[in-house]
């Protein structure tokens, strides 16, 4: 993962200092990009240990379409937005498979349903596989102020080639030290759940980032493991079930040897 450890060097020699929303302070550039090839393993930081497990967990908690930490969720990583009862509001899982669309009919009265975006996505990557417009979005303009967290990752892409499958992320907002590695290691799960669904290779996790930044708070820890060697990847293996029907059992990390861990705060 070397070229996560570039990005971050460079954040560190050019980037801007700036406020930020939690008061913190960030050194922080716009508009950049790495390209990872799962085909050389699963891009699973190996300079710090990232808990895989809590990886696991919140995909399975998104592709439910689930918002509230009690269901089924088995990991704290939400705990600090949710409310007293749990809930989060219509964030990620709720917009990946229950985008709210509204029909008016001629009498003018509206009924309301929802649009499965994951479930699409894949029925047009395995009918319609040239197409431009596999994309499924979390950034629901009319439902932002209802979220306890507006989404940093906004949107991703998939692309069929040549028998390979590629995904694209837009992340509008990058805590690279805390949030970044976890999601290459979330997306990219992502992008192997949904080649084995549609018979594909997976191949290219493409992240590009709006504002990526590191908070001023985790410059030391930051610098600690930019003096790290990467190691070999890791290995992951899917069982042979359905995309929906996948559960934290099905999915196993295979020889994951990371250096220690680096504890970073959470700036809420």
């Amino acid at each position: 993962m070397k070229v996560y450890l570039d990005l971050v060097q460079n954040i560190l020699e050019n980037g801007e200092d700036r406020h930020d929303r939690t008061g913190t302070g960030t050194r922080s550039i716009f508009g950049a990009q790495l390209r990872v090839d799962l085909r050389n393993g699963f891009p699973l930081l190996t300079t710090k240990k990232v808990f895989f497990d809590s990886v696991v967990r919140e995909l399975l908690w998104f592709i439910k379409g689930s918002t509230n930490i009690n269901d089924d969720l088995n990991t704290k990583i939400w705990n600090e937005w949710a409310d007293a009862d749990g809930n989060l509001g219509p964030i990620y899982g709720y917009q990946w498979r229950h985008w709210e669309k509204f029909e008016t009919a001629e009498d003018g009265s509206y009924t309301k349903s929802h649009i499965d975006q994951l479930q699409q996505a894949i029925d047009t990557i395995k009918k319609n596989p040239d197409s431009r417009r596999i994309i499924v979005s979390a950034w629901n303009v009319a439902d932002i102020d209802k979220m306890a967290l507006p989404p940093c990752h906004s949107f991703f892409q998939f692309y069929v080639s040549n028998g390979h499958l590629d995904v694209q992320l837009y992340q509008r907002s990058a805590d690279m030290a805390l949030g970044v590695p976890f999601n290459i290691a979330s997306y990219s799960l992502l992008l192997m759940m949904v080649a084995q669904e549609t018979n594909l290779i997976p191949r290219y996790f493409v992240h590009t980032f709006g504002d990526a930044h590191v908070y001023h708070n985790h410059m030391e820890g930051i610098q600690e493991q930019l003096k790290r060697t990467p190691g070999e990847l890791p290995r992951v293996t899917l069982a042979k079930k359905p995309f929906f029907d996948m559960t934290f059992e099905d999915i196993a990390l295979r020889n994951y040897e990371p250096q220690p861990f680096i504890k970073f705060s959470v700036a809420v």
